[in-house]
């Protein structure tokens, strides 16, 4: 879909070459209204974008000084107020594979666990997408995530700049499985690795780990642009691969922004368009737009159903997604059905089918004694009709019976 969000518009940023430059982030837009705006007040907070990778010679993300007071957009599209009263994801622990995911994060705290050097975000991708999946809310904000009792297993899956690799991304998806991971979100597409993060994606299947991923990219590096600056139509991986929830963003507007880059066969739709979320550090906000950040919606959900419906598996759980999802060109996530709608999960029999019991035949006596009755007086009251046709012709004619000799 095509079209220009109502209010609010990001355009999505051309990513420039990894090596050197500035850092290749999304621009920033004022975000979630204020929860008291005085006369002085515009009622929006200026968020500094979410960087999307950062060049050789940048610095890392730091702290964001501003800080979103109300409810996020996408909150209230998720229904995540009345959602939360019935699950809020305790007991399920979702991995984040991206590039990192700071402990230090106020929202997160003490619900992190970073395997090797994940626990340093330089980037803030992976902090930012943990957020939307698990931030619990703070004193002065009402931005939470959708599952704000679920455990973060953080795994690297790119570089310090936040280029992904196959290796690394697949790596990702075994250890988070084999680790317990309920649920696996992926925060990057790669155009590569087919096989490789096919096979991470079955090693997952088989250990009741459900794998959600971006359809598409949250931008296109330059080098990958066609001969007249078309963008690539994937397929991307791991949303590609059989088992996995491919998911693709909206805005408030319910489209996608213009020049987004194009999603290959998405499973599912999420806010993605103008999220609010934590940063690597500190108690302030970043804003950023992708499919990216709708697959953590969609992570999150997962986890929250997971923990209402713990005898579903990660292969029902997907199913219940989809199935409760509104009816859309790419359907739409709807977390409220998909909690509490009643699926019948009776499998059909295997039996073979009982043959049909037919009724013995009648006794078909009465049946005949009827029709002969019937015959008998149909005979006799053609031959009285004849009679009285005949007889008084006969007279006009003096006709009389024949006499003996």
């Amino acid at each position: 879909m095509k079209g220009r969000s109502a209010g609010l518009v990001l355009a999505i940023a051309v990513v420039l070459p990894v090596t050197g430059g500035p850092a290749l982030a999304l621009p920033a837009a004022p975000a979630a209204p204020s929860a008291s705006p005085g006369a002085d007040d515009p009622g929006a907070t200026l968020l500094p974008p979410l960087p999307v990778r950062l060049g050789e010679d940048n610095p890392c993300t730091g702290i964001s000084g501003q800080t979103a007071t109300g409810a996020a957009w996408s909150q209230t599209a998720l229904g995540l107020s009345r959602v939360q009263r019935i699950s809020r994801g305790g007991g399920v622990t979702v991995a984040v594979v991206d590039t990192g995911v700071s402990t230090g994060v106020p929202s997160l705290s003490g619900r992190v666990e970073a395997l090797d050097a994940a626990a340093d975000d330089c980037v803030g991708h992976g902090t930012f997408a943990a957020g939307l999946i698990a931030a619990a809310p703070q004193t002065g904000s009402g931005i939470t995530g959708v599952a704000p009792q679920a455990e973060i297993l953080a795994l690297r899956g790119t570089d310090d700049r936040g280029v992904p690799s196959v290796e690394r991304v697949a790596a990702g998806i075994r250890t988070a499985a084999d680790r317990g991971a309920q649920v696996i979100y992926v925060g990057q597409t790669l155009r590569t690795g087919k096989a490789e993060l096919t096979d991470a994606v079955a090693h997952a299947a088989r250990r009741d780990a459900l794998v959600v991923a971006p359809a598409a990219p949250d931008a296109v590096p330059r080098e990958e642009l066609g001969p007249d600056g078309e963008m690539p139509e994937g397929p991307y991986w791991p949303a590609a691969a059989p088992g996995a929830l491919a998911v693709v963003d909206f805005g408030p507007g319910g489209v996608r922004q213009e020049k987004a880059p194009p999603a290959h066969e998405p499973d599912l739709s999420a806010p993605g368009g103008e999220m609010v979320s934590v940063g690597p550090g500190g108690t302030g906000h970043y804003i950023g737009s992708g499919a990216s950040l709708a697959a953590a919606g969609v992570a999150g959900t997962a986890a929250l159903v997971r923990a209402y419906h713990p005898d579903l598996t990660a292969a029902e759980v997907a199913r219940r997604l989809l199935d409760t999802a509104y009816p859309s060109d790419t359907p739409r996530l709807d977390p409220y059905a998909a909690l509490s709608l009643i699926q019948d999960r009776t499998a059909p029999s295997a039996q073979a089918p009982v043959p049909a019991q037919m009724p013995a035949p009648a006794d078909p006596t009465p049946h005949t004694r009827a029709l002969t009755i019937a015959a008998v007086g149909l005979t006799t009251v053609l031959l009285l009709a004849a009679l009285a046709a005949v007889i008084p012709r006969g007279r006009t004619r003096n006709w009389r019976p024949p006499t003996a000799l």
